[in-house]
């Protein structure tokens, strides 16, 4: 009998879910968020409403985590609650918040808290948010206060997550709060968000030495859909550029992409300001020139008819799954930064309602990030994004990430096939030839044999 294949990952690695207050807790009213809702920008007409309940009930899906053995859970804090208004706290926000941190330290996972997960309290909004620099110590106060109350049971923050698509959904592309479309403005609010994780950086690392303190940045690919096209491949490197590399570059040399780096301030005191990479990775986008879009670096983003794809938002797709892109911006990533810091996968996850390609694209990305740590790339853990459905911004209930199924009027949960397969995967710390076979037999020579991962295609 031939012994069994096996993709192992390293000792001590943290697998786990993510997922963002507003989109699972229900009844945040106090946001930006909720006023772009009730003014009818989502395009699902569905409200947030009771969400996933983690208000009240968040204890409930954690258990379910512990039964896919997970070690770890993301989630994000709610500034809007613990700061209703300015200056002013609230005890008892920051009291449920410690019973959830004590929960998952129960159950033996780490926990890993988000600071700033898209949402801003409505005051906050009002004094013209991270579009002024003179608000960032507004939300480092938020920092300091929050870690000092809870630096008893957490020790692994993120800042800000993806502070590149807080900046150009709200303010090039209009589609998210506060919908302003001004290139300048954009590139100032993500210069105000850089900075003022530095900011929150010391002020962490001051309150809790020990800390593991970083943000998590959205990586998106931009390849030409002609290769052979010279404004094809300008138009992909222009937008990969300024959305995916720009906020990395100003982490690394306090300087944004050329040639918005010389109208926009350049940070302070950046040298240093990240325990690890945090690594949200989806999709890639082909980009064809279009003179018509000079917002947009001149590229119109396409989704090829023949590739795998998620399944389809509203008014913006998902993209196609292209498991080997993460790869890809690892190696970038590790490339850019001299491989100085250890690797998080903080978000990775699949459009998909039915549940119907979800595992064979959660293991063929899994075995592209296994390859990477066998290269030598630090790749420390993973968060799948995300544990049960959840309130998908400007899409509402239409498009379903979760591993569980929920139903947002009767709060029934039901676990998805993909759920069973994680949490194999989890309890063995590897992907094995029997978990392939089971869940995607499809996949077997692409994960395990000679042509596979070497040829750097996984066909989902």
């Amino acid at each position: 009998m031939s012994q069994q294949r096996i993709l192992r990952f390293p000792r001590g690695f943290l697998w786990g879910t993510a997922s963002a207050a507003y989109q699972c807790e229900g009844g945040n009213t106090n946001n930006q968020w909720y006023l772009w809702e009730q003014q009818g920008h989502i395009h699902s007409g569905d409200v947030c409403g009771q969400a996933a309940d983690w208000w009240e009930y968040a204890e409930n899906d954690f258990l379910l985590a512990e039964q896919m053995e997970n070690n770890a859970l993301r989630l994000s804090l709610e500034w809007s609650r613990i700061e209703p208004e300015e200056g002013r706290w609230d005890d008892t926000a920051l009291e449920r918040y410690r019973a959830m941190l004590l929960d998952l330290r129960r159950l033996r996972m780490t926990p890993v808290v988000t600071l700033h997960h898209f949402t801003d309290p409505l005051w906050f909004t009002e004094r013209g948010g991270f579009a002024e620099a003179e608000n960032i110590r507004l939300f480092v106060r938020y920092v300091e206060h929050v870690v000092a109350t809870l630096q008893d049971v957490c020790s692994f923050w993120i800042t800000i997550n993806e502070p590149n698509v807080y900046a150009f959904q709200g303010y090039l592309r209009g589609i998210f709060p506060p919908g302003e479309k001004d290139l300048l403005r954009t590139f100032v609010v993500l210069r105000n968000l850089m900075q003022a994780h530095v900011e929150a950086f010391y002020a962490i690392r001051n309150l809790q030495p020990e800390a593991l303190i970083g943000y998590c940045l959205h990586y998106r690919l931009f390849d030409p859909l002609n290769a052979l096209s010279p404004l094809d491949r300008s138009a992909a490197s222009l937008q990969e550029s300024m959305f995916t590399w720009s906020a990395l570059q100003a982490a690394e040399t306090g300087r944004l992409t050329f040639p918005v780096g010389q109208v926009v301030p350049p940070l302070t005191h950046v040298a240093g300001t990240r325990d690890y990479h945090g690594v949200n990775y989806y999709t890639r986008e082909m980009v064809r020139f279009d003179p018509l879009l000079p917002g947009e670096g001149f590229g119109r983003r396409v989704v090829r008819s023949n590739v795998p794809r998620n399944d389809e938002g509203i008014n913006d797709g998902f993209g196609e799954i292209y498991p080997w892109g993460l790869y890809r911006v690892l190696k970038s990533i590790y490339q850019r930064t001299r491989g100085n810091k250890p690797f998080y996968i903080t978000e990775n996850g699949f459009s998909d309602r039915r549940d119907d390609f979800r595992p064979a694209a959660l293991l063929a990305h899994l075995a592209v990030l296994q390859r990477a740590s066998q290269d030598g790339i630090p790749v420390r853990g993973y968060f799948h994004w995300t544990l049960v459905d959840n309130f998908e911004w400007n899409d509402g209930w239409y498009v379903r990430f979760g591993l569980i199924e929920l139903d947002p009027i009767t709060q029934r949960r039901i676990p998805r096939r993909s759920a069973s397969m994680f949490g194999e995967i989890c309890q063995a710390n590897a992907i094995t030839e029997a978990i392939v076979e089971r869940y995607a037999p499809e996949l077997r020579e692409s994960i395990f044999g000679k042509s596979g991962l070497q040829g750097k295609v996984i066909h989902v």
